[in-house]
């Protein structure tokens, strides 16, 4: 091989690693992380457990001791709420509960794509049918959705939280 040809061979390997950089400078960045997104989109700083015992499960026990009735020594006592004020009150805290249920369901909260996600949106579901029927003031409805969202609770605490259950069976 003489001089020429290998100045021009070595030309060539040149150019072809200059287009190559500027082929790779044109395109698109990687693409970021799942987390990365979250953590852009969604401010998920309170844990599972946080979310269950700051913001679920107080406005769930406001509607079950708001749902049902009271039989002891004392006598019979509804536990319905009697004015508009108080069905409105109760709304309001279903639909905590609602949007509670999206939130476990977000990238980086959720546990997994299955059956968590599946109590999730049962969670949302029954308050959504609590809203419903303390829009209509129906108590029967309310009691209902009361039950349902006692349920998805319990099912998903034995899945995912068995020690939370076990807590409330008596040691022999």
């Amino acid at each position: 091989m003489n001089a020429s040809s290998l100045l021009s061979m070595f030309a060539k390997t040149i150019s072809s690693l200059i287009l190559a950089a500027s082929l790779a400078a044109c395109s698109a960045p990687d693409e970021p992380s799942q987390a990365d997104e979250t953590a852009a989109l969604y401010n998920t700083t309170l844990t599972n457990k946080e979310l269950m015992a700051l913001i679920i499960e107080p406005a769930s026990d406001i509607l079950w001791d708001s749902g049902g009735w009271v039989l002891d020594a004392s006598g019979y006592e509804e536990l319905y709420p009697t004015t508009d004020a108080g069905w409105a009150y109760v709304r309001a805290q279903a639909a905590i509960v609602v949007e509670a249920g999206n939130m476990l369901a977000l990238p980086g909260r959720a546990e997994d794509n299955d059956a968590w996600m599946i109590y999730s949106q049962g969670l949302s579901d029954a308050a959504l049918r609590a809203m419903d029927a303390a829009a209509a003031q129906d108590e029967e409805e309310f009691f209902q959705a009361g039950a349902q969202l006692y349920s998805v609770c319990s099912a998903c605490h034995q899945a995912y939280n068995p020690d939370i259950v076990n807590r409330f069976v008596e040691s022999d």
